[in-house]
């Protein structure tokens, strides 16, 4: 796999988002329309006591991926009610083309007292081309379990042979490393398969071998089919001191599969990596891949987890 960067291509800070959001646009994820291809995004703004909120937002582009057509000036989904497991925000989304439908499996997270945030998986439905969604419901369609116990998040929901597939990530540990500070979780990819999209049955154990101990953090898995293989990828931190430390931040990992059910992890064959200088020089983070036409993108943060935007880069085969 070789990728060649694009470049960043969106900047938050320099347009007007809902919700007067001024900062990230995170984990951007791509739904490809007759005439533009609308891209999702998690962005930010802090809450009456100064903590952030996490909402979704789109930028939509011209096919080439070069000019925006225009940015979302409205609520794409509401917050949930008080006390829900979206209360704080969603992020990151997902979204998966239904027949008519839009689909979006959102991740929805909120505060707690003894560790910072918890995690769930919900879904939203759009009849408008991805404009607004509508909540199926109040509550998550995947959440904590006997064996998955909190952290339920960053969907990826790709549909073959009409069975629904999910990668997604559960926690697994909080571990604290500094008297006073806030514990940092440790979290892995896991799969799930369905026969309509809601109904889940899990596996409930890590699917992708750890590279750096066993304290390695996997997130945002995406995959996507090319020449008889699945692909994947993912990102990967360190537990600890990855917000300071470079070589401690997040990269973009790789892993293959025949079967959809064993993957190999193989990150020397990822084809991308951080750049000497620049917007991604310090991280890479929360990987997206898509297809338009004959080509495959893939849409991802850089520094500061997509404070100042994402980029592109496209396969070359």
């Amino acid at each position: 796999m070789k990728w060649r960067k694009l470049g960043k291509i969106f900047n938050p800070i320099e347009f007007a988002l809902p919700h007067s959001c001024h900062e990230f646009a995170q984990s951007p994820q791509a739904l490809v329309m007759s005439d533009r291809v609308r891209i999702y995004f998690s962005t930010r703004v802090r809450d009456s006591v100064g903590k952030y909120l996490s909402h979704v937002a789109f930028v939509d582009f011209d096919k080439n991926m070069k000019h925006i057509i225009q940015i979302s000036k409205h609520t794409v989904i509401e917050l949930g009610k008080l006390g829900c497991f979206d209360e704080h925000g969603i992020f990151p989304i997902n979204i998966v083309r239904e027949g008519n439908r839009v689909l979006a499996y959102t991740a929805g997270w909120n505060r707690k007292v003894s560790v910072s945030v918890d995690a769930s998986i919900g879904l939203a439905i759009s009849d408008d081309e991805g404009l607004t969604f509508k909540k199926y419901g109040d509550g998550p369609i995947l959440t904590a379990s006997l064996h998955e116990p909190f952290l339920v998040g960053d969907p990826f929901v790709a549909i073959y042979e009409g069975l629904y597939h999910m990668w997604y990530i559960y926690g697994t540990k909080w571990k604290s490393f500094e008297e006073g500070a806030p514990p940092d979780r440790v979290y892995k990819i896991a799969h799930a398969v369905s026969a309509d999209g809601i109904n889940w049955q899990r596996e409930s154990e890590p699917i992708i071998k750890d590279r750096l101990n066993a304290d390695e953090c996997q997130a945002l898995p995406t995959v996507f089919y090319r020449n008889g293989i699945y692909h994947m990828y993912f990102c990967y931190r360190h537990i600890h001191g990855f917000r300071t430390q470079r070589d401690k931040a997040y990269r973009i990992g790789y892993a293959y599969s025949k079967n959809l059910t064993n993957w190999v992890r193989d990150d020397s064959s990822a084809g991308i990596d951080v750049s000497e200088d620049g917007w991604d020089s310090v991280m890479q983070c929360y990987p997206h891949t898509f297809e338009l036409g004959d080509k495959v993108y893939m849409l991802y943060n850089g520094n500061e987890f997509g404070r100042l935007g994402f980029g592109i880069a496209i396969l070359e085969e």
